[in-house]
């Protein structure tokens, strides 16, 4: 099924041309580049990257009489997905030469940008599920300390050895479950933007993310095992992921409050354990706060809301505007905050009205949240089974941290999430409080 998904968003993609997913696959890497370009190639990929198939993916190129040459960057650290790296790669190409990404996030990322800036298309080799950004038309790098989804093109062909992709390090799977099940709330944060008339749900790509969602989260044991069926079964979703995210023009998709929490970590270049922290690990605890904040929403009675009293009362922009330059302090992170905060933000009149359709809309709307989304709960026994990161904990954020970071991730992105809506209605900081572990959730008056 995902399978037939993914050829069908290929047919439609006006950039990917070929997906190749299979066991043994990396012996096709030669012909599946002849069938797409031509010229020689340079493989990039980090050190942990090329051990996984380097070698595999030279020696195809060589049997099929295409010359190629190596970059390879250390993989300790672990390599930061920033923009200066990109160009850094970018730097390293010579006239003709066609990128190959041998890996994971990090490198399909900056090698994306790269190609894309050079104007020039690219191959990746994916070499673990641990994320969905293969075939996504963008790349989330941090420019001058502000990490954003750069619009690119997605790699023209993607190769997934499926015995690669099982055989890579459990806790890089486990990241992989961890950003899939950020599509949970991820979906809840489009249906209130659809509810309340500012993102409309996309017909195409909603399917092609919540369709299969639930069942490529059903099986975390033997995903944490490395059964290579359960395994392509999160890769196959990943990689759809990927493809909606193109077909839709933006990572809405995929991408809502638990990624606006993972980011600003992400941003603060976390370390745990004397590793940079996964995107993936960030996102799965991103997503624990999104659903335990939305488990607090929904035993809230929104229809009690006066939306002309919270209308008078809420902050206007400039006090938003000096809450951004409190939380971030003076500089570029700050700045970029407040245009993408601008962007989003009503007020007045327009508040008003939208905090009535919001009363209106909250028993169908509540309804909605309920049949998509899990409880934080079920998501937490999901995680741990698929050996992915749960508390903030597990990934070196104490509570106070945890608590920080939500109240200031909506202003990260002008994409419209619970947060906004917790803002608007004046309980933010009772639904953030709430996230935190062992909080007890509650009823307010509203």
């Amino acid at each position: 099924m995902s399978g037939d998904l993914i050829r069908d968003a290929v047919a439609r993609s006006a950039s990917v041309a070929e997906v190749m997913i299979g066991r043994g696959v990396l012996a096709d890497a030669g012909t599946l580049y002849a069938r797409h370009f031509a010229g020689p190639v340079v493989l990039m990929a980090d050190e942990r990257g090329w051990g996984a198939a380097g070698a595999a993916v030279e020696a195809a190129l060589t049997g099929a009489g295409i010359a190629s040459r190596r970059h390879v960057i250390p993989a300790t650290p672990r390599p930061k997905p920033t923009v200066d790296l990109a160009d850094s790669l970018r730097a390293v190409l010579k006239p003709g030469e066609t990128p190959i990404a041998i890996g994971s996030g990090v490198m399909n990322d900056v090698v994306k940008h790269a190609a894309f800036t050079a104007g020039i298309s690219y191959m990746c080799v994916a070499t673990a599920a641990s994320m969905d950004g293969y075939t996504s038309a963008g790349a989330p790098l941090s420019e001058k300390g502000f990490k954003k989804t750069i619009p690119c093109r997605p790699a023209k062909v993607l190769l997934a050895d499926l015995d690669v992709i099982a055989a890579a390090p459990p806790e890089m799977t486990g990241w992989g479950y961890g950003d899939l099940a950020g599509k949970v709330p991820a979906g809840g944060d489009w249906i209130i933007a659809d509810a309340l008339g500012i993102e409309g749900i996309d017909d195409v790509a909603w399917p092609m993310v919540q369709g299969g969602l639930d069942g490529w989260l059903s099986q975390p044991d033997r995903i944490a095992a490395g059964d290579r069926d359960a395994v392509e079964g999160l890769f196959l979703g990943l990689t759809l992921v990927g493809l909606a995210m193109e077909a839709h023009g933006s990572s809405r998709p995929a991408s809502g409050a638990d990624h606006q929490i993972a980011h600003l970590w992400e941003m603060d270049d976390l370390h745990f354990g004397g590793e940079r922290v996964s995107h993936g690990a960030c996102v799965a605890v991103g997503t624990m706060a999104s659903l335990r904040m939305y488990d607090w929403l929904l035993k809230q009675d929104l229809t009690t809301l006066e939306p002309a009293r919270r209308a008078a009362e809420a902050p206007d922009l400039a006090a938003k505007e000096a809450d951004i330059r409190d939380r971030f302090g003076p500089g570029e992170i700050a700045d970029r905050a407040i245009v993408e905060t601008r962007a989003k933000h009503v007020q007045g009149a327009e508040l008003h009205a939208r905090l009535q359709q919001l009363r209106d809309a909250w028993p169908h709307l509540s309804a909605r949240l309920r049949a998509r989304l899990w409880t934080a709960d079920r998501m937490a026994q999901h995680l741990a089974r698929a050996g992915a990161p749960v508390e903030a904990a597990d990934i070196g954020v104490d509570p106070d941290y945890l608590l920080r970071t939500i109240l200031k991730a909506r202003f990260l992105r002008s994409r419209y999430t619970i947060l906004d809506l917790l803002d608007e209605i004046g309980l933010l900081d009772q639904a953030a409080t709430a996230a935190l572990p062992g909080a007890t959730q509650s009823k307010v008056g509203t």
